[in-house]
């Protein structure tokens, strides 16, 4: 067993039974002084005492070794690096040790700085609300970006679930549409056919319970069409793992939480046709080569960079990547999370990333190296995806991803091999939005900044009209 530290778990299982250290000590059956070393983080925990503390309390031995203080260490180290946070930032050292000493107030704190960030993003947008609840209530897509985020965007039983039953579906996936399909009739007598857009003009898939049968629009290509089969295949065998998801999630809409069980069907879809042990393994194999993933699997630029998000398996933790999906006009469409990237919530994300450069040539992949305000850098793969068309309007369904990691990992990432990771002036700096970036003399800025006042002065034309 590696040292183990329960410092603050300890504490709070203590004081949520109202004891003393030397009340504690005595039922544990060890001295005051131990408790005390522990909840200080001073001695690892044993495998006797964690017996022990798991029979006498009636705790999971998972619960209690669950490491929520190393998760949430990126968001602090994040929101201490917040422009209004005037002076030096505390070091890592002070960061653990508040984890360490004060959870609960750390989560407090954590929770009224996403409040601040959403109440400045949305004044910033000027949505005209009047109540203050409206103001400060998160967005049911917040909540749900968070929850995933909170999870390190993986969820080990929906993980098991789709391996098991890709393991019976068995065969390569290169046939693995025809596999579902049998699958289906076989174990759910559900049958699954292909719908002219004009007798389906409306969706994409749907999926009839009461006549057992899903119908898909002609319009998906043979990826998509796949991925749509696996997910109704997820809301029949894996309905239970994800009504519990739900329930322990903290969005109390329903309409959040409908959404809330799409998003964790879909995520049951991609275990399925990308089970994580072979995925996992080509990807560290291939350095992360989206065009390997892509044939070995059969599936499409945006499943993959999706799946790429979810590789935090315990003991097999990939690249943790972050994901960010917009439209021509910036409107963010898709966003998920592993990693400290703050990203842009409703759009309007910086046009020096080069995510908006994706549009003019269809299809390219763009690396870049970029540097948030706060001094994080990221490595970023931008490159545009097409969405099937239900409606022939002369426009293309044509969206950016961006997928993106800390530049620490880059090392890992074939697309970095023709950068220069390691000069100063190789990250472009880039912005959240410009309602909040404090960047000054930015060629680009769009706005008047929040939280930075720039100097106007008649006598002198600057970079923009918003200052001189």
């Amino acid at each position: 067993m590696e040292k183990t530290f329960i410092g603050s778990q300890l504490r709070q299982l203590r004081q949520s039974h109202g004891e003393t250290q030397a009340q504690m000590a005595k039922r544990l059956g060890i001295s005051p002084a131990y408790v005390n070393l522990l909840e200080s983080n001073q001695r690892s925990l044993s495998v006797k005492v964690l017996l022990s503390i798991t029979e006498i309390y009636g705790v999971e031995w998972r619960d209690l070794l669950s490491n929520e203080d190393e998760k949430r260490l990126p968001e602090l180290r994040a929101a201490m690096r917040d422009p209004i946070f005037a002076g030096n930032e505390p070091d890592l050292l002070e960061l653990r040790a508040a984890l360490d000493h004060s959870p609960r107030f750390v989560a407090r704190f954590l929770q009224i700085y996403d409040s601040h960030r959403n109440l400045t993003d949305r004044l910033g947008r000027g949505l005209g609300q009047t109540g203050a609840d409206d103001l400060l209530a998160i967005a049911p897509e917040t909540a749900i970006h968070n929850f995933f985020r909170d999870k390190e965007n993986h969820f080990a039983d929906l993980e098991s679930r789709a391996e098991d039953l890709r393991a019976r579906i068995g065969g390569a996936s290169d046939d693995l549409y025809a596999s579902l399909k049998r699958h289906l009739r076989l174990e759910h007598e559900v049958s699954a056919r292909l719908v002219s857009s004009t007798d389906m003009p409306h969706a994409l898939r749907e999926f009839d319970d009461s006549r057992a049968e899903v119908r898909l629009s002609e319009t998906l290509d043979h990826p998509n069409r796949v991925f749509q089969l696996a997910h109704v295949l997820g809301l029949l065998a894996a309905r239970d793992i994800v009504d519990d998801l739900v329930a322990s999630a903290p969005i109390p809409d329903e309409d959040g939480q409908a959404r809330l069980a799409v998003e964790l069907v879909n995520y049951f879809a991609g275990a399925l046709v990308m089970p994580y042990e072979n995925f996992f393994t080509l990807a560290e194999a291939s350095r992360y080569d989206i065009s390997r993933l892509k044939a070995a699997f059969c599936t499409s630029f945006e499943q993959v960079s999706h799946r790429l998000t979810t590789l935090q398996r315990a003991g097999q933790r990939g690249v943790p990547f972050f994901l960010l999906r917009i439209d021509r006009a910036g409107n963010v469409t898709k966003r998920f999370n592993a990693t400290p990237f703050t990203l842009a919530e409703q759009g309007g994300s910086c046009p020096v990333w080069n995510i908006h450069a994706a549009f003019d040539s269809p299809g390219t992949l763009f690396p870049q190296l970029v540097e948030l305000p706060d001094g994080g850098r990221f490595l970023t793969l931008s490159r545009t995806a097409d969405r099937p068309a239900l409606v022939t309007s002369g426009q293309t369904r044509r969206l950016a991803i961006s997928l993106g990691c800390a530049s620490v990992h880059s090392d890992r990432v074939k697309y970095a091999d023709r950068l220069t990771t390691d000069a100063s002036e190789s990250f472009a700096r880039i912005g959240i939005t410009c309602n909040v970036c404090p960047r000054v003399a930015c060629s680009h800025r769009a706005h008047q900044p929040l939280n930075v006042q720039l100097r106007i002065d008649a006598n002198r034309r600057g970079a923009t009209h918003h200052e001189s």
